[in-house]
């Protein structure tokens, strides 16, 4: 430092400022006092795809990091989450082609994957929260939510049938929660209204309330095997240039019994998030998706960013926007971080 800007300095008076705020950031205790937005790891929902065998666990490989699991090992993976403090999972079967077929009748099956593995999961780790997916994607030969008509049409009422079959196939298993994320119309009602009438009460409804067509799904469809045959999913899922539609999702979701709603993607929807927050009292949760996942950990392999701090910042920025849970794959990785 030079003798003339020293001078300068012991001159310098202070400007007349009575409002500072550096004056809360100027070290981490006063930052960590005023921060506005948490992340704990009872926010976080473990995603966990499941398939059939013995002893194997495949990468998927537009996941890094995430795994395909045979219910042995699967269920060596839902202890670790529970020691590391996660309390629930949301668990997606893999089928082999040969369980598929036009109307998705393996996912009613009491002695089907998905059902084998929930009372697996519930005798082994009883405390976990298990949520299940009422969709037909992974079922189908056609890899559609719903089941396809001759002329391709995905039929709303017809699948809601299957999807009522589904929901309460999975709550005689023992599911906690299950979660419709199909976007047929009227599903939640009529998955309320079967629940109740099959004596399962106290088991409750994650509605995928507002679910994009999103082209943030497809490492999600590798993993599972479930992209579509054909066409897309617009005429279900929603147009991703709609913020409003949202609310109307949301308030019908709520009308027919949902007890907690979903906004999916998470990213790029921070702002439907704050909507659908603002707008219901239930708690809100966010799916940060495979897309998004994947971003992350392939611009972590090439060096060009902090993996831990990206993904903190990534899932702070959806407590920010509103939601109470997140359903991430990171959800390991971050009750490690948050440990420390």
């Amino acid at each position: 430092m030079t003798s003339s800007l020293q001078s300068d300095l012991k001159t310098h008076q202070a400007l007349s400022l009575p409002r500072r705020p550096r004056r809360l950031r100027r070290n981490a205790a006063l930052r960590k006092m005023v921060q506005e937005a948490h992340l704990h790891v009872e926010d976080l929902i473990y995603p966990l795809f499941v398939t059939e065998g013995e002893n194997t666990r495949v990468e998927v490989p537009s996941m890094p990091g995430s795994y395909r699991y045979t219910l042995d090992l699967l269920l060596a993976e839902v202890k670790e989450a529970a020691q590391l403090g996660i309390r629930a999972i949301a668990l997606f079967p893999a089928l082999p082609e040969a369980k598929k077929d036009a109307t998705g009748t393996e996912s009613y099956n009491p002695n089907g994957l998905v059902q084998r593995t929930i009372r697996a999961i519930k005798e082994t780790v009883p405390d976990v929260v298990v949520i299940t997916d009422v969709a037909l994607d992974p079922f189908s030969d056609q890899g559609h939510d719903g089941i396809v008509s001759e002329t391709g049409e995905i039929l709303n009422d017809e699948t809601v049938e299957v999807l009522v079959k589904m929901a309460v196939s999975q709550a005689a298993a023992g599911a906690d929660m299950v979660a419709p994320s199909d976007m047929m119309d009227g599903r939640i009602g009529a998955i309320r209204e079967g629940l109740d009438n099959a004596g399962y009460t106290n088991v409750g409804i994650l509605a995928y309330s507002a679910k994009y067509a999103s082209a943030y799904y497809g490492p999600f469809r590798d993993a599972l095997d479930s992209a579509p045959k054909f066409g897309d999913k617009k005429t279900y899922q929603m147009d991703a240039a709609n913020s409003r539609e949202a609310l109307t999702e949301i308030e019908l979701d709520i009308q027919e019994g949902a007890d907690m709603v979903m906004v999916k993607p998470a990213l790029a929807y921070l702002d439907v998030i704050q909507l659908v927050r603002q707008n219901t009292n239930l708690p809100v949760a966010a799916y940060n998706v495979s897309g998004e996942y994947a971003m992350i950990k392939a611009a972590a392999e090439k060096g060009w960013i902090d993996e831990d701090k990206i993904v903190m910042e990534t899932l702070t920025s959806m407590k920010r926007a509103g939601a109470d849970l997140i359903l991430t794959y990171f959800a390991k990785q971050v009750a490690q971080f948050l440990a420390k």
